[in-house]
């Protein structure tokens, strides 16, 4: 019997391409980059801020990232006053965070996303009080896809790995899973495809937030 649920949160619970687009976006024109694609951008995001500029600025014009301090210093900046710029929960996400509320299901939030933006937009999405743990990256805890941030969780849940449920969006929450051995379930509401997500392994997939409900 599951016990808990933990989310990613990009993709997962919030639509938060168009905060991350805008502040990447900005990021580039400050630095006197060219901007990117929307699909670039979607394709860049999962694995953390660093890793999101970096690859942006190689895809501007900086093809060997030599000014990836730069663009982290301006990104944190911009990002830190425009992490709820047009975030939206998906459809169905608050009925379904409801009803496994209901259920005395305990839940938590893992994001590769900067902790202080992550609470943020959970706070504003969500409310106090709806999640049990809220978790975005941090210097002292290994980022996704490494299981180090889920066990953390586990521990101020108190709850076993058998008793838990991940739920993500992308390949990097999907290994994240198989590295907690932890039951995962892909999401394809968010920022990768049904396609995308069978090819790198995931065993379960839902289409809508309630169908989550049939694995607690």
């Amino acid at each position: 019997m599951m016990k808990a649920c933990i989310f990613d949160l990009d993709g997962t619970l919030a639509d938060t391409l168009e905060s991350l687009i805008y502040s990447v976006q900005e990021t580039l024109t400050e630095m006197g980059l060219s901007k990117i694609t929307k699909e670039q951008c979607r394709q860049f995001v999962g694995n953390g801020a660093r890793c999101l500029m970096d690859q942006a600025i190689r895809a501007a014009g900086d093809p060997d990232g030599e000014r990836l301090d730069e663009a982290m210093r301006a990104y944190g900046r911009i990002f830190a006053k425009n992490c709820t710029y047009h975030v939206t929960l998906y459809e169905g996400i608050a009925d379904m965070v409801n009803a496994l509320r209901d259920r005395g299901i305990k839940l938590g939030v893992l994001s590769n996303k900067p902790h202080a933006q992550t609470y943020q937009i959970v706070m504003e999405m969500f409310g106090e009080g709806t999640f049990d743990c809220i978790s975005g990256q941090q210097e002292h805890v290994k980022r996704k896809p490494d299981p180090e941030g889920i066990y953390r969780i586990l521990k101020e849940l108190n709850v076993s790995p058998q008793e838990c449920l991940y739920v993500g969006d992308s390949e990097v929450d999907i290994e994240t899973g198989k590295n907690g051995g932890i039951k995962t379930v892909g999401v394809t509401w968010g920022f990768r495809t049904k396609e995308e997500l069978e090819t790198v392994g995931a065993k379960h997939l839902v289409h809508h937030p309630m169908k989550l409900l049939q694995f607690v």
